[in-house]
């Protein structure tokens, strides 16, 4: 869980700034874009096949 305790004399402006920073470095966006609809296991085993066959084409250039 990413938190963001304020200083003493610092503004919202820089802790929401250094709040995103840490939420991007965490991985949070992409993992609450992936958990954002429910996904069947059909879907799931056609995303994951997809996946396995792009990375096997950037394996083999």
């Amino acid at each position: 869980m990413t938190q963001v305790i304020l200083g003493e004399n610092e503004g919202i402006e820089s802790a929401l700034r250094r709040f995103k920073r840490q939420v991007s470095k965490a991985g949070i966006f992409p993992d609450m874009r992936k958990h954002r609809h429910f996904e069947t296991p059909l879907e799931k085993e056609k995303r994951k096949a997809v996946a396995k066959h792009k990375q096997r084409r950037r394996r083999s250039r």
